[in-house]
């Protein structure tokens, strides 16, 4: 009987691990805000250097029209996690509700339902860093800046109890360090790996070592940016070595995907780096139209590699359109699991990129996202903004400069039929979820239809620049919404590197949930600290209606620092308007 029960061990040791000699691991590495032109495998740009991920696309294929579901961080990253458009579960922005979010399956529960070792590393963004696990991931290492971070594995692989860890190393080389340790530990099994590189969105904080691999004339932004897609190639050199050491080269499947195109700002203003959180990000995306938060192929059509030698023949370039949304449904074919007609929106890329099958993976791919929509089907893209609408042929246009609607109307007709009917169907319904707000209309103003960019706002006025401190801050089309962090008190929002002659009138509009006393409080040119004496107090109420405080800064010198100080609470600002009276 002994015999017996060890032959059968035996036995099931020699099947599980059949079985998952079967199944390949998985590994999506994911930069933010990354412009189209920045590989330097594209030829587009000649400032970029990108040895590593040029090498990794040369063993596999570059998808030429590699498209993500968003134009915005957020959304992008739960269509991916999903592999389900994100409108489908009202996940529409970056201040949409995670409810939606929170109770679909992730491509990485599926997969450690199956057998496979799951693990996040950098940029999360769908919740609190201390649930990650609970979206299936076995382990995280949620760095993603040069702050304490949530993780339940140390940068050697280790397990430790999930919560907060201090930064030892750079965001960029701390993920890939630490997702190789995972490879090494996790060499014998299936593993998942999504390595979410918070390069080279902003701030721009590369490391001097790695900027000094740019000399010469360009702007500051753009070297700093430069800079950290340096570290992520690195990165991906560090990860492809341990794979080669360990002998899984072949058993691995890499994709590189950008979550949507470079913010530019329309100016490319080279601002301080230290002072600008929210301007150019120093990423192109030559010759691509428009930028982030745009559907036009600039906000969209990023970068995006696969690579898995042995497997799919390198050296390709992939002429047909594909989206993130496919990597949930390749790995979960690649992984044998069952999923049920209509949960993903994707496709198995694999027996395409084989020339296995020929046609195209996608009859059309769809898109909305707030008051925009486009669908693309074949090289017709029908590009709607509010009550404007754009038709191109991306064979010859790609740049979108020629709106062909009035010589194409029946073009246009038929794809915004189909647009429609695919807009119908997510949650909320419509083609768009409100009209145009001023910055997107802007935007297209500029990009689609020639017209001269925007005159920049005067120094300290408008909402560009502003940090948070105690809570989160986002730009929800050109107003800036204040979170809380769980807990936290001292909440403001500051803005530094100003010049503005005294005295100074300070004009803000919010809306908050909390009442008790605000403040305007500033720095003189030659403080070190803000003095308790440069502070205005005013009586703040909660209201869900627009309150405007006028403070007047009653000062002769050089106002360089500012900070508004709002009781604890949610707040949304639309005006920020700091203005010397010599202006």
């Amino acid at each position: 009987m002994k015999r017996l029960l060890v032959y059968f061990l035996s036995f099931s040791s020699l099947v599980v691990s059949a079985n998952s000699a079967e199944k390949p691991n998985i590994i999506v590495i994911y930069t933010d805000d990354h412009g189209f032109a920045d590989l330097g495998i594209r030829g587009v740009e000649p400032d970029v250097k990108t040895p590593h991920l040029d090498a990794l696309a040369r063993s596999g294929v570059v998808a030429k029209h590699g498209y993500s579901s968003a134009p915005q961080c957020v959304p992008s990253r739960g269509g991916l996690m999903t592999g389900k458009f994100q409108g489908r579960f009202n996940l529409d922005s970056n201040n949409s509700s995670l409810e939606g979010f929170d109770k679909e399956t992730t491509i990485a529960t599926r997969l450690q339902r199956s057998g496979y070792v799951t693990a996040q590393f950098g940029k999360w963004h769908l919740g609190p860093m201390a649930e990650i696990p609970m979206h299936g991931f076995t382990h995280s290492f949620a760095q993603h800046g040069q702050q304490r971070f949530s993780a339940n594995i140390t940068l050697e692989g280790k397990d430790k109890p999930m919560g907060d860890l201090p930064p030892t190393m750079y965001h960029v080389d701390g993920c890939a360090k630490a997702a190789a340790s995972i490879i090494e530990r996790y060499k014998e099994q299936p593993f998942f790996l999504y390595i979410a590189f918070r390069a080279p969105h902003t701030p721009l904080d590369a490391p001097q070592s790695y900027k000094e691999r740019f000399p010469g004339a360009m702007p500051e932004r753009r070297r700093a940016a430069l800079g950290m897609l340096a570290a992520v190639d690195d990165g991906v050199r560090l990860i492809t070595s341990t794979l080669k050491t360990n002998g899984l080269t072949e058993k691995t499947l890499i994709f590189v995907i950008g979550d949507n195109g470079a913010p530019l700002k329309i100016l490319k203003t080279d601002s301080p780096l230290d002072g600008d959180a929210g301007g150019w990000d120093g990423s192109l995306n030559t010759p691509l139209n428009g930028e982030k938060g745009m559907l036009a192929e600039g906000g969209m059509h990023v970068p995006f590699l696969i690579s898995w030698p042995g497997t799919i023949r390198g050296g390709q370039t992939y002429e047909h359109p594909v989206s993130a949304l496919d990597v949930a449904a390749t790995a979960a074919s690649l992984a044998g699991i069952s999923v049920k007609p209509g949960d993903l929106d994707g496709v198995n890329l694999v027996p395409y990129l084989k020339g296995e099958i020929t046609t195209a993976p996608h009859e059309a791919l769809m898109w909305r996202w707030m008051a925009q929509s486009a669908i693309r089907e074949g090289n017709w893209k029908l590009l709607r903004g509010g009550e404007r609408e754009y038709l191109y042929d991306l064979s010859t246009d790609l740049e979108e400069k020629h709106n062909l609607a009035s010589q194409h109307p029946d073009v246009a007709a038929r794809l915004r039929t189909k647009l429609t009917a695919w807009c119908a169907e997510l949650n909320p319904p419509g083609l768009a979820l409100g009209p145009m707000a001023k910055v997107w209309n802007d935007y297209f103003d500029y990009y689609l239809e020639g017209k001269p960019a925007p005159k920049p706002e005067p120094e300290g006025t408008g909402t560009s620049g502003w940090l948070a401190r105690g809570g989160s801050l986002i730009d929800k089309e050109g107003v800036l919404v204040l979170t809380p962090d769980k807990g936290g008190k001292g909440m403001f929002i500051t803005r530094s590197q100003l010049k503005l002659a005294g005295p100074v009138t300070a004009k803000v509009t919010f809306k908050t949930a909390a009442s008790g006393q605000g403040a305007v409080a500033w720095r003189m040119d030659g403080d070190k600290d803000f003095l308790p004496a440069n502070r205005v107090p005013f009586e703040v109420k909660a209201n869900d209606d627009w309150q405007t405080h006028e403070v007047q800064i009653p000062v002769k010198g050089r106002v360089i620092h500012v900070r508004v100080h709002l009781p604890t609470g949610p707040a949304q600002f639309r005006t920020l308007d700091f203005k010397s009276a010599s202006r």
